[in-house]
């Protein structure tokens, strides 16, 4: 799609094409303007919705609500501006919003006007509605199908839920939820065991140069439990700052190298490189179980190892034995 302002230079932009609930089921953030409603969605009225960048490279500032913008050399009046999308947002992403019916999209079938090139995305209150949404879809297919005399329409398991759709390579085959998931806590189990080895051992060997140290703290009167304390304080420290640092080269990381991370084949028809917002990758209950899992295994390659040292006799820790 080629943009551009009346008499100005077009350039390739995404578009997408939708109605007026697609603002209702996905979050986007309106810096100018206001997406189009129910009445210019239903009459196909020409307006668009622009990302910032668009607005910028057009206007050179995001205040254009109102102002003119030709789509394909059609003119289109722009209603609002919203902040950038991130590609790898795949069923929200555009540079572009316009009304369905400005175009002859819904007109466009085949099978017997049967197939279509538009698709449905439904938001849920909860994962409870999940399958009285899908009752109700079997209900209409089968109605719809009862008016077909040599054909008939399979959902081949859809609605997808968003894990099944990013799985999803085919439309009439179903992704193998269960082994796709095994594969991912594989990948994670090696992730994570391989330096919960290392760390176990890097423990030990620390604790073996401290067995002096902590004979002389036994001679001068600390008690096993105080020493298992102090050692298990020093890896709860250690654990946090190591976790905090380790989150910012992770962001880093991520933020610098985003374009090679995140590509996808179905990107590369995109006019906007990957793009991956700082928000993305700070998912919080994600940080906290992978903390969480390094908090327990420190403590415990942490904590037998201190447990054993702190049984060692104080004549024999003295010796370095």
């Amino acid at each position: 799609m080629q943009a551009s302002i009346p008499k100005g230079t077009a350039f390739g932009v995404d578009m997408k094409q939708t109605d007026e609930q697609f603002w209702k089921v996905f979050d986007f953030s309106f810096v100018d303007g206001k997406p189009f409603d129910e009445a210019q969605s239903e009459a196909g009225i020409p307006v668009a919705v622009i990302t910032e960048s668009v607005a910028r490279a057009l206007y050179g500032t995001v205040q254009v609500s109102g102002k003119a913008i030709h789509l394909n050399y059609a003119p289109f009046r722009i209603a609002g501006v919203v902040r950038d999308v991130s590609t790898l947002a795949t069923n929200a992403y555009a540079q572009v919003w316009i009304p369905y019916r400005s175009t002859d999209i819904d007109g466009m079938s085949w099978y017997n006007n049967i197939m279509g090139a538009m698709r449905v995305s439904m938001l849920a209150r909860s994962k409870n509605d999940f399958a009285a949404i899908r009752k109700e879809c079997e209900q209409l297919r089968l109605k719809y199908n009862a008016g077909l005399k040599d054909e008939e329409i399979a959902y081949r398991d859809q609605p997808d839920t968003q894990e099944v759709s990013a799985l999803r390579k085919w439309a009439n085959g179903s992704p193998d939820i269960k082994a796709e998931r095994n594969k991912r806590f594989l990948v994670y189990a090696i992730l994570l065991i391989i330096p919960a080895i290392n760390l176990s051992s890097m423990t030990q060997s620390r604790l073996r140069q401290r067995v002096a140290e902590i004979g002389v703290r036994r001679s001068f009167g600390s008690t096993r439990g105080n020493i298992m304390w102090q050692v298990l304080a020093e890896n709860l420290v250690l654990t946090c700052i190591a976790g905090l640092v380790g989150l910012l080269f992770c962001v880093l990381f991520a933020l610098a190298f985003g374009s090679t991370l995140f590509s996808a084949s179905t990107l590369m028809l995109l006019n906007e490189a990957p793009t991956v917002d700082v928000m993305m990758l700070m998912h919080t209950s994600t940080f906290g179980y992978a903390l969480l899992f390094c908090l327990i295994l420190n403590l415990l390659s942490a904590g037998i190892p201190a447990w054993k040292a702190s049984r060692v006799s104080i004549t024999d820790a003295l010796s370095n034995q």
